[in-house]
């Protein structure tokens, strides 16, 4: 099985770009970024290191359900944090654990304490397909004799 590092390089080109904010940067410039660049979570990056992740379900329960302004809170104020990472050499299956176990969307991918990239629940969904697809693939091949 794939490794976090190989998925995120088979990610299409435009979706390989780490995009992410400061967590004294504004909501509502969260949203803006997360709508420009359609993405459903930012990575929130204080001093070089991943310290939460906003997402879109952060804006929806913490923002809007709450009446608070987007414009004056802080992405600090409700932000996911602690961060749960996945290191790059981790397994698919392994995130997918992670993921599953912790009930996340998207999970920041680091090298040596370095952000290189996010995965997201459908980036892992996808994977687990293709991998169905070839080794059923390569049983029918087997059954058939070739």
């Amino acid at each position: 099985m794939k490794t976090a590092a190989q998925l995120l390089k088979l990610k299409v080109v435009e979706n390989q770009q780490v995009h992410s904010i400061a967590p004294d940067a504004m909501v509502l410039e969260a949203v803006k970024k997360m709508a420009e660049k359609n993405v459903g979570a930012l990575p929130v990056i204080e001093r070089g290191e991943v310290v939460g992740v906003i997402s879109e379900r952060d804006y929806a329960r913490k923002v809007v359900l709450l009446g608070r302004s987007s414009v004056g809170t802080p992405v600090r104020a409700i932000m996911s944090s602690p961060v749960i990472t996945a290191d790059s050499q981790q397994s698919i299956e392994h995130c997918m654990a992670v993921m599953t176990d912790s009930h996340l969307r998207h999970l920041p991918v680091v090298e040596n304490g370095e952000l290189i990239g996010l995965l997201s629940i459908g980036d892992l969904v996808k994977e687990a397909i293709v991998e169905q697809a070839n080794l059923i693939r390569q049983f029918e091949h087997y059954i058939r004799g070739h």
